[in-house]
C-alpha cells in the first residue's frame, strides 16, 4: 500500500490542530492572519530545500495544507509570476478571492439570522 495518503493525513491532522492552537493563542482574526503568512514561509522554504516527495506530502501537502490552503495559494500565484505569467497571477489572485468572498456570501446568506455567527459553536 502506498504511504501518499497516510502522510497526508497525518500531516494534515497535525496542521489543523497548530492552526487551531494559533488561533486560540492570538484570537481570530490575527491569528488566521498570523497562520497564513507562518504558513506562506514555510511553504516557501520546504520548496527549496525540501526535493524528496515523501517529506514534500507530508510537510506541505499534509501539514501545511491543514495549516492553511492560503500557502498553497500564495506559492502557485509565485509559480505563476516566476514563470512569466504576472497576468494569470493577477487573474488568479483576484477570481480566487472574489469567489471564495461569494462563497462565504452564498453560504451566509442561507443562515437562519444571516450572520456568520449562525455557523460558530
Amino acid at each position: 500500500m502506498s504511504l501518499t495518503l497516510p502522510l497526508i493525513a497525518l500531516g494534515g491532522a497535525l496542521g489543523s490542530v497548530l492552526r487551531y492552537l494559533m488561533v486560540v493563542a492570538v484570537g481570530a482574526p490575527w491569528g488566521v492572519a498570523a497562520v497564513n503568512v507562518l504558513g506562506s514561509f514555510a511553504i516557501g522554504v520546504l520548496f527549496v530545500l525540501i526535493p524528496r516527495e515523501g517529506w514534500q506530502l507530508f510537510l506541505m501537502s499534509g501539514l501545511l495544507g491543514g495549516f492553511t490552503t492560503f500557502s498553497a495559494f500564495s506559492l502557485d500565484t509565485l509559480k505563476l509570476i516566476e514563470q512569466g505569467q504576472p497576468s494569470q497571477a493577477a487573474l488568479y489572485v483576484v477570481t480566487s478571492v472574489i469567489l471564495s468572498l461569494f462563497a462565504v456570501a452564498l453560504a451566509n446568506s442561507g443562515s437562519t439570522n444571516g450572520s456568520a455567527a449562525a455557523f460558530r459553536s
